[in-house]
């Protein structure tokens, strides 16, 4: 029987995760989950230290800089992709740690800078390479996956570079002009990918951060988000185990622009990721690879690891751990 309390706020009842349930979960993370993970646990739920991510981020990163070895779960390619890239940088970002001049840090960028996969539209989704390695299906390599995907990687990677603000780099200048494309897209769709509007509100949140409203039109951007988002959350809880755009893709907390309108659907995840959790153990992920089974159930352990942080992290945004 999974272990949860129940405690009353005016007249309702909100369910919360016990400490019981917590501790399960602190065992099944020292047992199984990779040192990334471990790390990343130890910072937000102990008194760990952030160099012990930074240390277990090296060990997935390669001489040009750049990331492979599995960084993303799903792709076994050794080699450096953008997509690895804005991996490490999602950790940067959430260890707020934004110094250009950082030695992991500048040869992320460095990479970014040099990598031969770049366009006016920014960082491909997909390299040739990853078909050279056991992999997800949508890992496999074609320009119509990338065209798919267009600012699935792209946006994360913009907005970094730009609240990094170096702006005498060659680099910050390749930002600001891809930066101005995306833009310039959104005035032109009607609506977008929902990977992609998740990769707007990255770009979003950086460049608001890195103080550049003057440059791009802020307002306009929040306002189509705010459609974009609403329209890209799946509400139909049926679907919620199979993968889809949950609402926690897009609001990590009741601080997001996007919360009003949509306390009741958030709250209803809440109480679904409280309810799907094993007895004993961690959360299922929500996709399969289809081939390459003993190299899947790997990725799939690994996977669990992260997603009992990611799942952790959303319920104590909202006050649901006890």
């Amino acid at each position: 029987m999974r272990e949860m309390t129940t405690v009353s706020k005016g007249d309702q009842s909100m369910q919360k995760l016990s400490r019981q349930a917590f501790e399960e979960i602190r065992r099944w993370m020292y047992r199984n989950a990779r040192p990334l993970e471990l790390a990343r646990w130890q910072v937000y739920f102990e008194d760990g230290n952030v160099d012990s991510v930074l240390r277990a981020l090296t060990a997935f990163q390669n001489e040009d800089g750049g990331f492979g070895h599995a960084i993303d779960c799903d792709n076994l390619n050794p080699n450096s992709t953008p997509y690895n890239a804005g991996v490490a940088i999602g950790i940067f970002r959430e260890l707020g740690i934004y110094d250009p001049h950082h030695p992991l840090v500048s040869k992320t960028l460095a990479y970014l800078d040099n990598t031969p996969f770049f366009s006016e539209k920014g960082w491909p989704f997909t390299i040739p390479s990853n078909g050279d390695y056991p992999h997800a299906p949508w890992w496999t390599y074609s320009e119509e996956n990338n065209a798919e995907n267009l600012y699935h990687v792209t946006g994360g990677l913009v907005g970094y570079i730009l609240h990094c603000g170096d702006k005498m780099s060659r680099l910050y200048q390749k930002a600001l002009s891809v930066a101005d494309g995306m833009m310039d897209d959104l005035r032109q769709k009607d609506m977008m990918e929902v990977h992609d509007v998740n990769a707007y509100c990255i770009l979003l949140h950086d460049i608001q951060a890195a103080e550049l409203a003057d440059r791009f039109d802020i307002a306009y951007l929040t306002e189509r988000l705010r459609v974009m988002v609403n329209a890209a959350i799946e509400r139909d809880p049926a679907k919620w185990p199979f993968y889809s755009m949950r609402p926690s893709t897009y609001i990590d907390s009741a601080e997001s622009m996007f919360y009003p309108g949509n306390e009741e659907v958030v709250s209803e995840e809440l109480d679904y990721i409280l309810s799907t959790r094993h007895d004993g153990g961690v959360w299922d992920i929500t996709w399969t690879w289809g081939d390459h089974p003993k190299e899947f159930a790997i990725s799939e352990r690994w996977w669990q690891g992260f997603w009992a942080i990611r799942n952790l992290l959303i319920l104590k945004s909202y006050d649901r751990l006890s």
